[in-house]
Order: C-alpha cells, then sequence, then structure tokens
C-alpha cells in the first residue's frame, strides 16, 4: 500500500512539473520550453525530465531544486498537487 501511495506521488510530481514547464515561456519563440530545453537549463538530458514527468525515476533534491529555480518557483510548489 505505502509503495502505492509513493508511486502516485511521484506521477503527481512528474504532472506538475510539466505543468509548470508549459508555464515556462521561450522569450524567443513564445512558446513553452521542451523538456530538451528544460534539461539543457539545468543540466540533464532530454530523456531524463521525460522520466520525470511520466513518474518512471527518482529524481535527486539536486534536481527538484533546480527545476523550481528555472521556473522561479519555491521547491515546495512543486509538490502544490491541488493545482493539477
Amino acid at each position: 500500500m505505502e509503495k502505492e501511495n509513493f508511486l502516485t506521488e511521484r506521477k503527481l510530481l512528474g504532472k506538475r512539473i510539466m505543468q509548470l514547464r508549459y508555464k515556462c515561456i521561450n522569450e524567443k519563440t513564445n512558446k513553452p520550453i521542451s523538456q530538451e530545453e528544460l534539461g539543457l537549463r539545468i543540466g540533464l538530458v532530454k530523456n531524463h525530465i521525460g522520466k520525470i514527468e511520466r513518474g518512471q525515476t527518482n529524481t535527486t533534491v539536486d534536481v527538484l531544486f533546480a527545476i523550481a529555480r528555472e521556473f522561479k518557483v519555491n521547491i515546495s510548489e512543486l509538490f502544490n498537487f491541488d493545482e493539477i
């Protein structure tokens, strides 16, 4: 039961990160940044960003802080699942 809750929360975290990424607009294209662009900005490959967004991998606190910094939000905003 506990493992199922963890997996559910990991997927919610991924959806929240995706949601925030869509709100982060590239100034040159006026479109949301891609997984590849987010990865380049924080030092990860596109595939890893995709796995995080799909809830398929655990990530480190350092990566979460980097994502939050890139989105200009407090890290607690990544865990605001009410917004999903």
